[in-house]
């Protein structure tokens, strides 16, 4: 990744005056008729200082993308932030990067700039992904400027939906990975929780799909309609 991200920055600097600015990355998608088995989809995950959006950063960033309805382990984004200025000393321990994997990281400009681009705009999805979508505009107004608005999907309410009667015991991605007997490599790892996040999001587009839901703008309304069936009944 990290020599990918070089060569990207390489070819973007040289004679491409101007191309690199965010206004210039690709626009966010808006859930139409774009049919699910053909559509590309971004799931993603972050590691941070924190939980605190306010006062917390963005110290990694771990996605892999969904094409055509399977997991495509060759269009993957996973890295550390070079950010040494921030304190990690209330959550090494649970995400395992270190000062010095902070010092030796990506530069955080051009790692955004190539993720956006990397995104191409496609919907995210991400477990509990208010927390992930607050830190990562956050994240990219105060580094880019860059305050376009993404279509974003909650996977935790993606699974429900599909699977109202399931009993794993619990909400958390643990539990649903557990439930439908899958491995995860290494939790609390931004791109390994990405790839357990998307196994899940396959397994519950698969469930869409039997039940007559074919489209992006389908499963949107789907979510939507879920959380508002949550929110009467104070779910």
């Amino acid at each position: 990744m990290l020599e990918q991200i070089k060569q990207w920055i390489a070819r973007h600097r040289a004679g491409q005056s101007g191309s690199i600015a965010p206004e210039n990355t690709p626009t966010p998608k808006t859930p139409e008729d774009q049919l699910l088995s053909e559509c590309r989809l971004i799931v993603l995950d972050l590691e941070t200082t924190g939980l605190n959006a306010g006062k917390d950063e963005v110290i990694a960033v771990g996605a892999v993308a969904i094409n055509g309805g399977a997991i495509d382990l060759s269009d993957q984004f996973d890295l550390i932030l070079r950010r040494p200025e921030l304190d990690i000393t209330e959550t090494v321990l649970i995400h395992g990067i270190g000062p010095e994997a902070l010092t030796q990281g990506h530069e955080t400009e051009d790692a955004l700039l190539f993720l956006l681009e990397w995104m191409n705009g496609d919907p995210v999805l991400a477990y509990h992904s208010a927390f992930d979508q607050k830190f990562l505009e956050k994240t990219l107004k105060a580094e880019l400027g860059y305050t376009r608005n993404h279509t974003w999907m909650d996977v935790a309410d993606l699974l429900p939906a599909f699977f109202p009667d399931a009993l794993t015991g619990g909400k958390g991605l643990d539990h649903w990975a557990d439930f439908f007997g899958l491995e995860v490599s290494a939790r609390h790892h931004a791109a390994s929780d990405a790839l357990a996040t998307a196994e899940l999001t396959l397994i519950a587009l698969n469930r869409a799909n039997k039940s007559g839901l074919k489209t992006l703008k389908q499963l949107h309304d789907k979510l939507r309609y879920h959380r508002r069936l949550q929110s009467i009944h104070g779910v």
